[in-house]
């Protein structure tokens, strides 16, 4: 049975810089838990942040992959520079997805962390970009397909692909 990395806030946990969690009751997730499937992973937390801490953006919404590559940085809203802890928590997620064999991974959009699509834009006016986030940005590298909460029904979909046996 193939493993599912999932974002932790979307799993009710209260990890979110405000102390809150963006639990998802999507069926699809829901169930994949029942399964047990979901192996729930928050990088901010595991890169040294704490609960609640202060929000934090890529600056000019450069993306994931730039921060990774050193050529941006994720700032705190009083310009406090953290990349050091969102690198430390996406190259965690990825040793976290590479023990437990997994392939796919569901991430919380708009997250300088785990945003798959869509990030804010540095300025902390809630202006997005396409971009993706740090840890988004390391697992797409390293070959995990990732999803958005919103992408559930691809995610089963590449799911169901990843399962079926190869014809003899």
């Amino acid at each position: 049975m193939e493993k599912v990395l999932v974002s932790a806030c979307l799993l009710g946990q209260p990890v979110r810089y405000n102390g809150g969690d963006k639990r998802s009751e999507d069926q699809v997730l829901q169930r994949w838990i029942r399964e047990g499937r979901v192996v729930g992973f928050c990088p901010e937390i595991a890169g040294g942040l704490s609960v609640p801490r202060l929000p934090a953006e890529i600056v000019d919404g450069a993306g994931g992959r730039k921060v990774l590559a050193g050529l941006s940085k994720v700032i705190d809203i009083t310009g406090a520079d953290v990349s050091a802890q969102f690198i430390s928590g996406a190259r965690q997620a990825l040793e976290c997805a590479r023990s437990n064999g997994i392939k796919l991974a569901i991430l919380k959009e708009r997250s300088p962390s785990c945003g798959t699509a869509l990030i804010y834009d540095g300025t902390f006016k809630s202006n997005e970009v396409s971009e993706s986030g740090v840890t988004a940005a390391l697992l797409q590298e390293a070959g995990i397909r990732v999803f958005s909460e919103l992408q559930l029904t691809d995610a089963q979909a590449y799911l169901a692909q990843l399962e079926v046996e190869p014809r003899a």
